[in-house]
C-alpha cells in the first residue's frame, strides 16, 4: 500500500471512500507479521487522523522526500530535517513523524518520477498559498541540511515550486536564504580564494 493511499491521499479515492476506511483496515493493509507493537500503535493513531490531515501529511512528506531524493541519496541529515518539518509543521508526535518519513522515503525511492508530479499536483490542488510557500521553504531546508544544494537538487526544487504554482519572485526570496549552500557558488568562491 502506498503512502498516499494509506494516508487518504490516493487520486482514485474520493472523500466518501477514504472516510469509510477504518483504522483497523488501514493497519491490516500496512502492518506485516514482523512489525512491532509500537509500530502498530503508531499506524493505528495515524489512521485515526482526519482524512484532510492525512492528505496534507502525505503530500507534505512525499514532496519533502522527492526533494531530498533529487540527487538519488537521502542523507541522515535530510531525514532528520524532514522529521522536524513533520513535527513542527505537521504537528505530529516525533514517533509518528519518524514513521511517516520512513514510508515517504521508501515511496520516493521506489516510485520517484512515476508519482512525483501526480502527488505534487494533488497537494497543490488542496493546499493554501501559505502552505505551498511553506512546503517549498521546507524542501530547501531539507536539501540544505547537509550544507550542499547540488544542481540536480536545485532543478528538482525549481520543478516542485513550479508545480505548486510559486512565481519566480517567491522562489527567488526562498533561494536567496540558501545561496551559501549551493555547490556551484561554493565552488566559485573556492576558486576565487585559490587565485
Amino acid at each position: 500500500m502506498s503512502l498516499k493511499n494509506f494516508l487518504g491521499f490516493g487520486s482514485h479515492a474520493d472523500d466518501s471512500e477514504a472516510k469509510h476506511v477504518t483504522a483497523e483496515e488501514a493497519v491490516a493493509a500496512v502492518v506485516t507479521s514482523n512489525d512491532t507493537t509500537t509500530v502498530r500503535r503508531i499506524i493505528s493513531e495515524l489512521g485515526e487522523l482526519p482524512v484532510e490531515t492525512r492528505r496534507y501529511l502525505a503530500g507534505l512528506s512525499y514532496v519533502l522526500s522527492r526533494a531530498a531524493h533529487a540527487d538519488l541519496d537521502i542523507t541522515a541529515e535530510e531525514s532528520q530535517a524532514m522529521e522536524r518539518v513533520l513535527v513542527e509543521t505537521g504537528k505530529l508526535p516525533e514517533a509518528q513523524a519518524v514513521l511517516v518519513v520512513e514510508i515517504a522515503k521508501n515511496q520516493s525511492e521506489l516510485y520517484s518520477g512515476t508519482e512525483d508530479f501526480l502527488v505534487t499536483r494533488e497537494f497543490a490542488a488542496r493546499a493554501t498559498d501559505e502552505q505551498k510557500l511553506a512546503v517549498v521553504e521546507s524542501c530547501f531546508a531539507v536539501v540544505a541540511s547537509d550544507h550542499e544544494i547540488t544542481s540536480a537538487e536545485y532543478a528538482e526544487l525549481t520543478e516542485i515550486a513550479d508545480e505548486l504554482g510559486l512565481n519566480r519572485t517567491e522562489l527567488n526570496v526562498i533561494r536567496n536564504k540558501y545561496k551559501d549552500q549551493f555547490t556551484a557558488i561554493q565552488a566559485m568562491r573556492q576558486q576565487a580564494q585559490a587565485q
